[in-house]
């Protein structure tokens, strides 16, 4: 069953990159100013990509939280720009030309990840609140049945505090 769990874990990762790949790529052809010169930069631009959502977007984020609030989540856009514009310096082969290219590239590789996701139905599978049992989906809109209450006459005068 784990073997099952593992290869299970390492198709979502080949397929998130190939996700990546297909956004940068489609971001390459529709913006003027991306540009990869073969599909080998292409893969390393993809992977930089990934190491720098892993590692550094956090801490960005964390660092520009205010911002970020500020501007309603727009701000993640800026630092999703500047990740590109990184990956741009960093790996060779793959040119952008400024910051607001980079912007525009950002916003065509989001919104490529969020067709994927529509298109592949990963939005219906996740979990959207933290700390709480999800239920199938075919028990989604069905009751729970009441709780059975326990009647104390002898503690019936006493305070109770909910939690």
């Amino acid at each position: 069953m784990r073997a099952v769990k593992k290869l299970h874990l390492i198709g979502q990762k080949v397929l998130g990159l190939a996700l990546h790949a297909s956004g940068v790529f489609f971001a390459a052809a529709v913006v003027n100013g991306i540009v990869f010169e073969d599909k080998v930069s292409l893969g390393i631009v993809v992977v930089v990509l990934g190491l720098f959502n892993t590692f550094l977007k956090p801490l960005l984020v964390l660092f520009a939280l205010p911002f970020v609030v500020l501007t309603l989540g727009l701000g993640l856009l800026f630092i999703n720009a500047l990740l590109l514009l990184l990956a741009a310096e960093v790996v060779p082969g793959f040119y952008v030309d400024g910051f607001w290219t980079a912007c525009m590239g950002a916003v065509v590789i989001s919104l490529t990840h969020v067709a994927a996701n529509v298109c592949l139905g990963f939005w219906n599978n996740r979990i959207h609140f933290v700390g709480m049992r999800a239920r199938p989906p075919e028990q989604a809109n069905k009751t729970r049945p009441p709780v059975a209450r326990i009647h104390r006459p002898d503690r019936a005068n006493e305070d109770v505090i909910d939690i």
